[in-house]
This record gives C-alpha cells, structure tokens and sequence, in this order.
C-alpha cells in the first residue's frame, strides 16, 4: 500500500517480565514509528480491556496486530487474530518467551524485533500456523494437565518470592506430596484409562522457558502432538527434568507420544494451563486449527 497510510496496533503487558514489557514497549514503539507507520498504542488495564482493545483494532482493520511481553500477552493477542487475515508481531518482553523461540525472534533486543516486523510488513511476508483450540479459546505452545499444572496452581497462590524461584519453591512443594494421576483419554477417538505423571498437549514443542515437554511438534502439521509421562519414582522426575531442556526425555521408558486430530483429557481436580495462563478444570477437548495464525517472522 504505498500510497496509504499504514497502521498497526501496539499492545503492551507493561508488567511482563518483571517490568521490561514497559521498557522494552518505549524502544519497540519508537523503532515502528520512525519506519513511517501509525501506530495505536494501548495497554488495558487488565486483560479483559487488553484484548477488547485488541478486537476492535482488529475489527477496525489495522494492518498487523504487535503484541509487546511475553507467552501470555502472546495468547491474549492470538484469541484476536486467530482465523483473520490480520498478521500477529511479537515483540518478546516475557520470562520464558517460549513462541518467539518457535519463531527464532530477538528475544533481548525490543528495537531488532520491532525492526522485523516492520520488515516483514515492507515485504509482506508472513507465516502461516496452526492453533490448538479448547472451548474456544486458543493457544500457541503446550497445554499442561498434570504435575506442571499443579505446579502453575500453587505458584499462583504465592505471593513470594518472585520469578523463577516462586516456581522452583512451587515444584519442591508439590513434589513431597504428588502421586500419579488416573487419566481418561479421548484420542482421535481411542479411548484410554491410565494412571500418569501428566500429559502435556502440543501445537507446538516447548513451554516453560524451553522445556521441550512436546519435542517433535511441528506448528504447521495439522496435528497435536500428546505426550504422556507414567509414573515414576520422585528421583526418576527430578533426574529427568533437565532433559526437557534438550528434548532427550524421549528415550525414557515412561514416555509416550501421540499425534491427533483431536484429544479429550480428564483427570480429577487438576487445572489446565497454556501458553502460561489458566485454562480451566478438567475434562478438556483440544483439537487442532490448520493455517489460523499468521504471524509475521
């Protein structure tokens, strides 16, 4: 469009990781208006005003959604975009940042990742993306629905300390007490009644900073990738908890590993989580959403 004016909409967390969502927001913003574009820059004051904000410049047609934070802000931005022709930018602010990994963006530099997506914008280069859906409401990474949503849950309830260690704290906590849960699951219609750790369902391969729970996932398939970890002795987590980092934990005995359609999972009193935010109580269906993102990368 050379000869119209183009406009974005910037929308912040500004207290994403630990307050470098307002700072890294004041680079980002400054770099995408000296490129020539109108930009609305917005933050609500809550989550529920954040993403009416969001549809409406949507709605409205602004050329690209530029989220500024981390996974949850992401996830915020996705549930107005999700099945538009308007494109999602991202400019990393977040803890874990685990969707500008799957992009390989510039997760430290706010102006190199405002300089891509006006790039990408110049170019009109997207890619395209599947989404993972449940009871409406989308998300980008993995959904967690065992041992790592508990974690999440009491994390939550805690008011110290903050960051990583509330969820290192969190972890040790629940460890002393966890046992394995009794799952039923609905996979593309198989039905299975097990005991596990927990289940973890993928669109794409890493959560929690670049735990590699769904290793293999690929984000433009088709398919979630469902992951099971059955039960094992306290020791035998905390010895294989490093090998998320890497995706090795697929060699362990206790592994297995789906690709569906769609998954149904219950399990009594567990709290779903993705993309770092909560999702709700057991039971969940899943299904995959070929090609609904379009995320400039």
């Amino acid at each position: 469009m050379p000869d119209q004016v183009r406009e974005i909409a910037l929308i912040t967390n500004p207290t994403a990781g630990r307050g470098k969502g307002g700072r890294a927001r004041e680079a980002a913003l400054t770099r995408l208006r000296d490129s020539g574009l109108v930009v609305r820059n917005l933050a609500g004051r809550d989550a529920g005003e954040a993403l009416d904000l969001a549809r409406q410049c949507v709605a409205e047609g602004v050329e690209a959604l530029v989220v500024c934070g981390g996974d949850g802000m992401v996830n915020l931005g996705v549930q107005a975009v999700a099945g538009t022709s308007t494109a999602l930018g991202i400019i990393p602010a977040g803890t874990g940042n685990d969707v500008a990994r799957y992009f390989d963006l510039p997760r430290t530099d706010p102006v190199a990742a405002a300089g891509l997506v006006v790039d990408r914008l110049a170019d009109g280069r997207t890619r395209t993306v599947d989404l993972a859906r449940s009871g409406g409401k989308y998300f980008v990474t993995v959904m967690a629905a065992g041992f790592d949503a508990i974690v999440n849950e009491r994390a939550n309830r805690m008011t110290w300390p903050k960051g990583q260690m509330r969820y290192n704290i969190a972890t040790l906590a629940e460890l002393r007490t966890f046992r394995p849960l009794a799952y039923t699951l609905d996979l593309d219609g198989q039905q299975r009644r097990l005991d596990a750790m927990l289940v973890a369902i993928g669109n794409g391969p890493s959560f929690g900073g670049g735990l590699r729970i769904t290793e293999g996932a690929l984000l433009d398939d088709g398919l979630l990738d469902v992951v099971i970890i059955k039960p094992m002795s306290k020791a035998g987590l905390v010895r294989t908890y490093p090998k998320l980092f890497k995706g090795t934990h697929v060699t362990h005995p206790q592994y297995e590993h789906h690709r569906v359609r769609s998954v149904t999972v219950a399990a009594p009193g567990i709290v779903a989580y993705a993309d770092g935010e909560r999702f709700g109580a057991l039971p969940v269906t899943v299904e995959c959403v070929p090609g609904a993102l379009n995320v400039l990368s």
